[in-house]
């Protein structure tokens, strides 16, 4: 449901093309459909810009599948499914064609709306420390490039060998927003924090040895940075992360 899509509706009630009754019942369908299993919220593309997003893991396929054709057939964004199987997408994309799936983000999507061709220079910027962490990175890539943002990556820049790191310092200094992501003891979202004047979305990653306790201890490190500007969202959240960097991301380029 759009801001467009609303007022086309209330248009046509407005002209008696659309009985009270109808419409009455219609109001209910927009707002959130009761699907038993799930009650899809179609009207979050109204209030945050982006539709509902569906978590795949702990769905069935056939779950998975119903939510994306609900949303499909209501609204007109881009959709998206994390932490998707390709069993699930095998699926889904037999119902919607347009379906397609990265396999490292394990993200089934449909893109309806494209990154804007003309760019103004405001990107975001993910940095890894290790190439272990790029499934976690992909999953923040591919969902703030759905939200419309321009998207560079610079992986493998751990502070095992900082020299890695300091070879994107340019890149780092310009980039409008930065989502840092390391596992093992999740150094870098300081050492990034300290380089740049842009607000650093941590992600701790559950990459590591046993005392790294499936990603608390990266958790701990970062929640404790000393740099300022550093924010940190849960273990392996690549998609809250790109959700945080895009908000900020449009709200500098004086967007809603």
């Amino acid at each position: 449901m759009t801001e467009e899509m609303l007022k086309n509706f209330l248009r046509k009630y407005k002209e008696g093309q659309i009985p009270d009754e109808e419409a009455a019942s219609a109001l209910g369908k927009l707002f959130v459909e009761e699907m038993g299993f799930a009650a899809v919220d179609h009207i979050r593309e109204l209030r945050q810009g982006f539709p509902e997003v569906v978590y795949a893991e702990g769905k069935t396929k056939e779950q998975v599948a119903a939510i994306m054709e609900s949303l499909y057939e209501r609204g007109q964004g881009n959709i998206m499914a994390t932490r998707a199987s390709r069993e699930k997408y095998d699926y889904v994309q037999k119902l919607l064609p347009e379906a397609r799936y990265d396999e490292t983000a394990r993200i089934i999507y449909i893109e309806r709306k494209a990154l804007p061709a003309e760019k103004d220079g405001r990107y975001i910027l993910i940095v890894t420390a290790g190439t272990s962490d790029i499934p976690v990175a992909e999953e923040a890539r591919l969902t703030a490039r759905l939200w419309g943002n321009e998207v560079h990556t610079c992986y493998d820049c751990g502070v095992a060998g900082i020299h890695r790191l300091f070879a994107h310092l340019e890149e780092i200094r310009k980039a409008n927003v930065l989502i840092v992501i390391a596992g093992m003891e999740g150094a870098l979202a300081s050492v990034v924090g300290g380089l740049t004047d842009k607000p650093v979305i941590a992600v701790p990653t559950s990459v590591g040895y046993g005392a790294s306790f499936q990603g608390m201890a990266a958790l701990l490190s970062m929640l404790n940075s000393c740099a300022t500007g550093v924010s940190v969202v849960n273990i392996d959240n690549g998609f809250g992360a790109a959700v945080m960097a895009s908000k900020i991301n449009h709200l500098s380029r004086g967007e809603e």
